[in-house]
């Protein structure tokens, strides 16, 4: 029996030495939807004009019966953060925010303003989890008039000029005639003025609680190029759910994480890169797309993606011409058609370009033209910038695989932060259908760059990562000369 004892002992102490470090507060880089302590909404786009009616709203929910503040922040669609202002939220509390009253109207949140006073009997006071409510007593609702104008402009303009002591910027964001960028919710400790921009923001404001959960609609008659003209379509998704990993500490908590970079990685503080703890986001993407046939089908595809500069105002031009390193069309009969592949490749593929964020229609000139007569299929992305000098890393060490010790790191920078997301739209008899799903993610943030298949799928092929297929235990699979799976499909740990 005590021989038994040890040899079972001896095996448990094996699976455990196999297992993760951590399995806490689901400690992956891998993104889902569930309460997080960042919510991005990757795209919004008002009409400032009166001429479509388009706009976005968001809401948030506080899932805990503790108060909590969410501080949101409006960039521009070159990543310039330009307004930023609190929300309180008692506990299990819910918030919505039509874009149209803040970029239009100036108003935060009519008609009772962001200090929400209210308390159900559930909510624990404000402070059981030290979020007092005279921290956001003077939260205002309405904007400034300067402040307004600045912000509008440099949406819709490029130029950022609200006054009141504050640096302008005539290089914020690109000229269109509706307001378009993308948005940012964190839990913070309290109501300050604070933009994720300033290092002063990790070490006084920035919280670690994964307590928010959010979606958005996007309603207004359809986009340019998406099909035959409508009175309205209306979409809606989950923002995307970003967890601080591990949870919870006070503000400026020093507290170390296995994330290899966070989010917020090219904002923070030199000596304290991962003090965000946020998860990183994904490179490479797989996404349906259907544009054509007898419905009019069209599809957009929106692409958010981190800025490469940001460390002067006339750099931010820059995050308007971010390369994509690769994308590649399949149609229904998995014939491939390539875009863009890789920055300074001579393959014949001229890189695509795009900014921090947009929205554009898989028929436009942005994707490889679809040939023949198939009107649906799917797209690969792989999005990375090519890397950034302002990132904490700029290397990525590769996986370790069965066959031998991890090699040395990529020659490449490590890969860029992304999220898609696609609108499909069409008509149903005489009315009209919408629908918004976010693209799969072939990677998570902690998975090394992608290579580029330079449309050579058989020597370098699109696909998951992780390597190749792993055999069931004791047994190997041939289709007669050629082993099909060997190894592992394990994502390297952060």
């Amino acid at each position: 029996m005590k021989t038994l004892l040890i040899v079972s002992l001896l095996c448990c102490g094996a699976a455990f030495a196999a297992s993760p470090t951590s399995i806490n507060n689901d400690d992956s880089c891998d993104i889902k939807v569930g309460p997080a302590a960042t919510l991005l909404l990757p795209y919004f786009e008002v009409d400032v004009n009166g001429t479509s009616g388009r706009t976005t709203l968001f809401t948030i929910t506080n899932v805990t019966r503790y108060p909590q503040i969410a501080h949101v922040t409006l960039w521009t669609d070159w990543a310039y953060p330009v307004l930023t202002f609190n929300l309180f939220l008692t506990g299990y509390d819910v918030q919505a925010i039509n874009l149209y009253d803040i970029i239009v109207r100036g108003i935060v949140s009519p008609p009772s303003g962001t200090a929400s006073p209210r308390r159900h009997a559930q909510s624990e006071p404000s402070g059981g989890n030290l979020r007092a409510n005279v921290d956001c007593a003077g939260a205002t609702a309405v904007i400034p008039a300067s402040i307004l104008l600045g912000m509008r402009n440099s949406l819709t303009t490029g130029v950022f000029n609200p006054g009141a002591g504050t640096t302008a910027c005539s290089t914020a964001g690109s000229v269109h005639s509706n307001a378009i960028g993308y948005a940012t919710i964190d839990v913070v400790a309290s109501c300050t003025n604070l933009l994720p921009s300033d290092p002063n923001y990790y070490a006084t404001d920035l919280l670690f609680d994964n307590v928010l959960i959010g979606d958005y609609q996007q309603i207004g008659t359809r986009p340019a190029g998406t099909g035959p003209a409508t009175a309205l379509d209306m979409a809606g998704n989950p923002m995307v759910h970003i967890r601080a990993v591990p949870e919870g500490g006070g503000a400026g908590s020093h507290v170390s994480t296995a994330l290899p970079y966070t989010f917020y990685d090219r904002y923070t503080p030199a000596t304290s890169r991962t003090i965000d703890r946020r998860q990183p986001l994904p490179s490479t993407f797989a996404v349906r797309y259907i544009q054509g046939g007898n419905s009019a089908f069209a599809t957009n595809l929106t692409i958010w993606r981190e800025g490469s500069a940001g460390s002067s105002c006339a750099s931010y031009q820059n995050n308007n011409d971010m390369a994509i390193l690769e994308i590649v069309r399949f149609d229904e009969h998995e014939n491939p058609f390539v875009k863009s592949q890789g920055i300074g490749c001579t393959c014949g593929y001229p890189p695509d370009y795009r900014p921090a964020t947009s929205s554009t229609s898989t028929a436009g000139s942005s994707y490889p033209a679809l040939a023949g007569a198939d009107t649906g299929g799917w797209i690969y992305l792989n999005l990375s910038n090519g890397g950034s000098p302002l990132y904490s890393i700029t290397n990525h060490p590769s996986e370790k695989t069965t066959e031998g010790p991890a090699t040395t790191p990529f020659g490449t920078p490590r890969a860029s932060q992304n999220w898609v997301t696609a609108t499909i739209f069409g008509n149903a008899g005489a009315g009209r259908m919408t629908a918004e799903l976010d693209a799969a993610p072939l990677g998570n943030g902690c998975t090394p760059s992608a290579a580029i298949s330079t449309g050579n799928f058989g020597a370098v092929p699109i696909g998951p990562a992780g390597g190749t297929f792993l055999c069931p235990p004791e047994t190997t699979l041939t289709n007669g000369t050629t082993t099909q799976c060997r190894g592992t499909n394990a994502n390297p740990k952060p």
